[in-house]
C-alpha cells in the first residue's frame, strides 16, 4: 500500500482558499478542491469551509495529501444486476458492501472493478486524486447502500447525466428504515444544510464546516412503538439536493437515524449494514431525452429486518410512487 504523506504547513498569502494552497503545495486547484472537500485541509486549525474561501494572509495551513493511488485498475469479473444498458450507459442494482469508485487504498472489489470486466468506459484523467478514480461515474451511493446507480458509457453520455443531476432533472427515491424519536406520522420536510462535521472529518453533520443547502422528504409507509420508547418506522425518503450521507444525516438530524448506521445512529444485530436502498430513479436519456424510470427490486434482508421487527409490508411499496 502507498506510503501516507506527511502533512504539510503553510503560512498563508491573501487569496482564494484553493488558489493559495495550490500554488503552495504545486498541486493543481480541482485536486485541492476534493481535499478541501474531503476535510483534508484546516485552517488555523480548524477544517476549511469552501475552496472559494477568502484569506486574509498570515493564517496557518495544514493540509494532509492523501496516499497516492496506483493508477492501474484491473478489470474483473464480478456478476452485475443490470436494469438498463445500451450503448451510451448502464444502469445497475448495485449491491451493499461494494464501493461505487477506485480511491487511494482501494483498487479493486468496486462497482467500477466490475463494470471494466465487460465494457469499457471513459477515460479520466488525475487519476491520483482525493475522489479516487471515477471513469463513467456520474453519482455514487455509499459502500453499505443498495439499488439503483447509472453508469455513462461515453464522454458525451457522462457530460449530459452529470448536468441532469446537476441541474436536478432527476428524480431519486429511496427506502429506510428508520428508529428513534420521530413518530412518523405523516411526511417530514427537511430543509437543512449539510456540512462536515468541525471534529470528526469523515462524518457530516447538519451545519458544519462549508455547509451547503440540503432538502429530504420523507415519506412514512409504515410504522410502529418498538417496546422502548422508540418509533421503527418504514420510510421513503426523496431528497431534493444531492449532498454526502445526506438521507442518512436528515433522519439522524429528526431523532431517527437509519436502523444499522454505526455512524449516524448505532449498529443493529438484525441488520449488518444500514438499512437504506436506492429504490427509484428517473433520469433523462443523454441522447433521446426520454425519461428512463429505474428500478431495483426492495433487498431480502431489508425486507426481512422490517417484518422481523414486526411491521408489515405490503407489496404495493416496491412499485413506482408515480
Amino acid at each position: 500500500m502507498p506510503e501516507v504523506p506527511a502533512p504539510l504547513t503553510f503560512t498563508a498569502e491573501p487569496g482564494r482558499l484553493d488558489a493559495v494552497v495550490s500554488a503552495l503545495s504545486g498541486v493543481s486547484r480541482s485536486q485541492v478542491a476534493g481535499w478541501i472537500e474531503a476535510g483534508r485541509v484546516e485552517i488555523d486549525g480548524a477544517p476549511a469551509g469552501k475552496a472559494s474561501q477568502k484569506l486574509r494572509g498570515g493564517e496557518t495551513l495544514r493540509v494532509a495529501p492523501p496516499a497516492p493511488a496506483s493508477a492501474h485498475v484491473e478489470a474483473e469479473q464480478v456478476p452485475l444486476d443490470v436494469l438498463f444498458e445500451d450503448e451510451h450507459l448502464i444502469a445497475v442494482n448495485k449491491p451493499p458492501g461494494m464501493v461505487t469508485h477506485p480511491a487511494p487504498g482501494l483498487t479493486s472489489g468496486t462497482l467500477v472493478n466490475a463494470l471494466l470486466g465487460r465494457m469499457r468506459l471513459p477515460e479520466q484523467e488525475d487519476f491520483d486524486t482525493e475522489g479516487g478514480y471515477r471513469p463513467g461515474i456520474v453519482h455514487r451511493l455509499d459502500k453499505d447502500t443498495s439499488g439503483v446507480i447509472v453508469v455513462a458509457k461515453t464522454v458525451a453520455a457522462h457530460a449530459r447525466l452529470a448536468a441532469a443531476f446537476k441541474d436536478r432533472e432527476t428524480k431519486k427515491t429511496y427506502l429506510a428504515i428508520a428508529a428513534g424519536q420521530w413518530k412518523a406520522e405523516r411526511p417530514a420536510q427537511v430543509e437543512a444544510p449539510i456540512g462536515r462535521h468541525p471534529v470528526q472529518r469523515q462524518k457530516m453533520t447538519v451545519g458544519g464546516a462549508g455547509a451547503r443547502e440540503a432538502q429530504t422528504l420523507f415519506t412514512p409507509l409504515g410504522a410502529h412503538p418498538d417496546g422502548h420508547g422508540r418509533t421503527l418506522a418504514l420510510v421513503r425518503a426523496q431528497p431534493r439536493t444531492g449532498r454526502t450521507h445526506q438521507i442518512r444525516v436528515h433522519l439522524a438530524h429528526l431523532g431517527s437515524p437509519i436502523l444499522g448506521d454505526a455512524v449516524y445512529g448505532r449498529a443493529s444485530e438484525i441488520m449488518t449494514r444500514h438499512a437504506l436502498h436506492a429504490q427509484f430513479l428517473e433520469v433523462p436519456h443523454p441522447v433521446s431525452g426520454e425519461t428512463l424510470r429505474l428500478h431495483a427490486a426492495v433487498p431480502e434482508d431489508l425486507l426481512s429486518a422490517w417484518v422481523g421487527l414486526g411491521g408489515r409490508w405490503e407489496p404495493g411499496w416496491d412499485e413506482d410512487p408515480e
